[in-house]
């Protein structure tokens, strides 16, 4: 019984789901997620343990990388289960290390101390199977409405890769702005996008010369979108 009601309560958030909202103090201060971050996208990044190889190596790729995600109006927090005062100390040590050649980084993102593991719970970055008391190395992607658009979770052995991430974000960026349209396999920006059901519109502009639009089936029509 213990064990039902604990997983049921560990149980991964849902896409399409709200966010859950919480209060907790991180390297930035007190933050409110993601009331805090406003309107823009939001990266919840979770990840094990602080002076570990493998999550020191995916924040400063994040630091590296964060001007580039907030030309993408994105808004990146990290956290995990460790308290405070180590996420300080590691954040520090990282700043002064010149990684794969390149200049130390300020990080400018909040690293969030979620060291009673509630909010952890909330988002199911616990899974027992691999630790009961560290999180998994889980990335939730929040839309501008505060509605989990994204997640996906890599083992602890396996660090995260940031290009699959702005991928991911730049194809959920474009399925919000325009309608009726979804991403296919390998899609990458400036690639034709898909419209899952077609309008008689559509179906009469498709006739005409030089369409925007491809039919590769009755099933999968592709449509060219100018960015």
């Amino acid at each position: 019984m213990f064990s039902q009601v604990w997983s049921q309560k560990a149980a991964v958030v849902q896409i399409g789901a709200e966010a859950p909202s919480f209060t907790a103090l991180s390297t930035n201060g007190k933050i409110k997620f993601p009331k805090d971050f406003g309107s823009s996208w939001k990266v919840l990044f979770a990840h094990p343990k602080d002076f570990t190889p493998v999550c020191s190596s995916e924040v400063l790729e994040l630091a590296y990388a964060q001007e580039s995600f907030k030309k993408m109006g994105v808004e990146v927090a990290v956290i995990s289960t460790d308290i405070l005062d180590q996420h300080n100390s590691w954040k520090a040590a990282l700043e002064e290390l010149s990684y794969k050649d390149r200049s130390p980084v300020k990080i400018d993102f909040p690293i969030i101390a979620d060291d009673d593991m509630m909010i952890s719970k909330q988002y199911g970055m616990i899974h027992d199977a691999t630790s009961k008391i560290q999180n998994i190395r889980g990335v939730y992607i929040i839309n501008p409405e505060n509605v989990i658009s994204a997640i996906y979770f890599y083992p602890n052995e396996v660090g995260r890769n940031l290009d699959e991430l702005k991928r991911t974000l730049t194809a959920l960026q474009t399925t919000y702005a325009y309608q009726n349209v979804v991403t296919p396999a390998n899609w990458q920006k400036g690639d034709d996008v898909i419209v899952p059901v077609l309008t008689q519109a559509e179906k009469d502009e498709m006739k005409l010369p030089g369409s925007k639009y491809n039919e590769v089936a009755w099933f999968m029509v592709f449509k060219e979108l100018k960015f």
